[in-house]
């Protein structure tokens, strides 16, 4: 256990913690540029004098319970809570469920990318966050059904599955969320959302199950070109990114076009239309 860089760690990501990011006040005589020591130890559930000592090298080993409860009151990312494990000669315990917290970066990311379709899913492919461009491309998903806010049930399951599927670049993609899910149950092995999902699945859809038992985990993500027709602004051909979210097990999903294209002025068209419009007419 290395005493003196774990007392400094913790300061340190005690002062990036602001008192809203926890749901604190932050008070009128507020001198600390992050959380309070007191704070720290009342939200993971510890006594302040044991937390002070551990600031000040001089407090005991913590225990694994401890760590984890340090590690969520102080909103660590994955690769910090493994830093903290490892600074006290533990093994990280692996995450129980893929994060549902979107970064605020990300967040503010989004809200900037007023004429590019942008959305976040988590490692299960659950949609968490989308802009308003995104709403207006697919619909807004905060009107869906929770089932409906996976891109792999939608895949497998959703209406005009068996005729996309049926589309070469299309079923590559599927291929490739299968493996990711496939990646996403074994590092989250305990997550009841991710059995959930797959018990669904495989009750739904029988080509799911052939694909689920290839066993493929081997992810390759690149540029994906994506062809769908809106109701408003005709045929579209998008280039679609993913960009892993470090620490967060998530991946922001962004779709373009080339400027001058057909589409990429069907965008434009369509960050003046908006949501308003019926989204179960988009194939």
């Amino acid at each position: 256990m290395d005493r003196r860089q774990l007392a400094d760690f913790l300061r340190s990501r005690r002062a990036g913690v602001r008192p809203a990011d926890v749901g604190l006040p932050a008070g009128p005589r507020r001198r600390t540029p992050g959380l309070r020591r007191e704070e720290v130890a009342r939200l993971a559930g510890i006594s302040v004098d044991y937390y002070a000592r551990l600031e000040q090298a001089r407090g005991p080993r913590p225990s694994r319970q401890v760590l984890s409860a340090l590690a969520r009151a102080l909103r660590l990312y994955e690769g910090e809570r493994a830093h903290l494990y490892h600074l006290v000669g533990e093994l990280p315990t692996p995450p129980s469920a893929p994060s549902a917290d979107v970064p605020a970066g990300v967040l503010h990311l989004l809200a900037r990318l007023d004429d590019t379709p942008a959305y976040v899913i988590d490692a299960k492919y659950e949609i968490l966050a989308w802009n308003a461009m995104a709403a207006a491309l697919l619909g807004d998903p905060g009107t869906w059904p929770p089932s409906r806010r996976n891109l792999v049930w939608n895949l497998f399951a959703g209406e005009e599955a068996e005729a996309a599927l049926a589309d070469p670049e299309t079923s590559a993609y599927a291929d490739e969320c299968v493996a990711g899910l496939r990646m996403a149950a074994g590092q989250y092995p305990e997550d009841p959302g991710i059995h959930a999902l797959l018990a669904r699945l495989r009750a739904a859809s029988p080509e799911f199950v052939r694909r689920w038992d290839d066993l493929r985990v081997c992810v390759q993500r690149g540029t994906r070109i994506t062809r769908a027709h809106h109701p408003v602004v005709g045929d579209l051909e998008l280039e679609c990114e993913t960009l892993d979210i470090a620490g967060h097990g998530q991946r922001l999903i962004i779709s373009s076009a080339p400027p001058g294209s057909r589409t990429a002025e069907a965008l434009k068209l369509l960050a003046v239309v908006g949501d308003q419009w019926p989204a179960e007419s988009v194939s």
